[in-house]
């Protein structure tokens, strides 16, 4: 059966959505979660979609990617498709020529698993292997501990705080309360919660946002941030416990997150929280400039 490339319409995410959750084993290294999708819907329902691109074979999802940036595709691979021949030389085709639309002209990124035959045909094409990514894990097995720090659940009352938390902890960042709304009203926000930490004054001083991919599967914290007044005193690694707690409570039996390997105080941080490092990730990239004539 042929491959297919699609981009679903905005009725068809749900179904996406659901297709990457099952993928969302107790082993191995998530490389695309319902939850980043979760997380980039604060753009819009629309963006989400067309942002999404699919590869079926006779209806059946094999694999889907996210297009973070136009030069950024992520990938996620059906677990039983990870070595199929003829899914990964359609992804990679797909990738390399920008006329197919995934991708666009210049210099492009693919981040695929790297246990894939994606990751094979990469490499073979001459795509250089790009700054390594630090994933972590925590067992969810046993009760999380307590963090230390006063958390509250995330409402559209006291979303206003949210947001500020998540300016106020990455320079640049354009998380306005609309953005958070339209978010929480995206549909793996279902199975999602967003945390406040807040200080003994009663301070907001860390915020995090943790995916449930449904009972039994790894969660995921995406993002997790420190208001830039307030670190140096433990919050992050407390929000993260937190965090830790609210995915059990969601039915997630590990909880994961990644950060680039260079950042070694947010490693650290995870770290002190109760995460456990895995094999570094990295994504492939190319230049397909098109010289002048």
């Amino acid at each position: 059966m042929t491959i297919e490339t699609g981009t679903p319409d905005v009725a068809g995410l749900d179904r996406v959505v659901e297709r990457l959750g099952q993928w969302q084993g107790v082993d191995g290294v998530v490389q695309l979660h319902p939850g980043d999708l979760g997380w980039f819907w604060r753009f819009g329902v629309e963006h989400t979609a067309g942002a999404v691109r699919t590869w079926q074979r006779d209806g059946e999802i094999l694999a889907i990617g996210l297009l973070d940036e136009p030069d950024m595709l992520r990938l996620a691979v059906a677990p039983d498709a990870l070595r199929d021949d003829d899914l990964a030389q359609a992804v990679v085709a797909d990738a390399a020529d920008p006329a197919r639309g995934v991708l666009i002209e210049g210099k492009v990124y693919l981040d695929a698993p790297m246990e894939s035959r994606v990751q094979e045909l990469l490499s073979a094409a001459g795509w250089e292997a790009d700054d390594p990514w630090q994933p972590l894990v925590r067992d969810l097995a046993a009760p999380v501990e307590d963090p230390g720090i006063a958390v509250e659940v995330v409402t559209a009352e006291s979303a206003a705080v949210r947001t500020a938390v998540q300016r106020a902890s990455f320079d640049g960042s354009t998380f306005t309360d609309e953005r958070w709304h339209t978010m929480a009203a995206g549909t793996p926000y279902a199975r999602a919660r967003c945390l406040l930490g807040r200080d003994a004054q009663g301070e907001a001083v860390a915020a995090v946002t943790v995916w449930s991919a449904g009972e039994g599967r790894i969660g995921l914290i995406e993002p997790m941030g420190v208001h830039r007044d307030h670190r140096g005193r433990g919050y992050g690694q407390a929000i993260t416990v937190a965090a830790a707690a609210a995915l059990r409570e969601l039915g997630a039996s590990r909880a994961m997150v990644c950060t680039p390997s260079f950042n070694v105080g947010a490693v650290a941080t995870y770290r002190a929280a109760g995460f456990e490092p895995l094999a570094e990730i990295r994504a492939r990239s190319t230049d397909r400039t098109t010289d002048a004539v």
